[in-house]
């Protein structure tokens, strides 16, 4: 077995319109397919970053009253969802005139790379690395 790169990774949200909003229209994600499925009671929302064979996908949930992430961010689990972006600075001042706040940036002690964190709707760690 040869594995390519990852596919998509899915994540669980508590407020779907939340999510949509801050995946789709601050994140810049594309919508591919958005399906309620009535039988859980949930949405699916299937959003894509990129084109051709380097797009990968991230599968929302959005599901009735999920438990909460443990703790932030080292609980079993999916720790966080990095995005490489060319400038972490330029990428911050975007975000913040949108209303999201990043933590201070720093230097990634094992690639040099600058980096940060910010937090999407419902608290799920997202990292900016060069």
């Amino acid at each position: 077995m040869e594995l390519h790169q990852i596919h998509h990774v899915a994540i669980i949200v508590s407020d779907y319109k939340a999510a949509k909003e801050f995946y789709v229209n601050k994140l810049g994600f594309s919508v591919v397919r958005e399906n309620y499925r009535p039988q859980r009671d949930d949405w699916k929302l299937d959003l894509r970053l990129g084109e051709g064979a380097a797009a990968v996908e991230l599968e929302i949930f959005a599901e009735p009253n999920p438990p909460k992430r443990v703790t932030r961010p080292e609980a079993c689990g999916l720790r966080h969802l990095a995005f490489r972006v060319d400038n972490v600075e330029q990428a911050v001042a975007e975000l913040a005139k949108k209303g999201i706040s990043c933590e201070p940036i720093r230097v990634d002690e094992f690639t040099g790379g600058h980096m940060t964190f910010f937090f999407d709707p419902d608290g799920l760690p997202l990292e900016l690395h060069e």
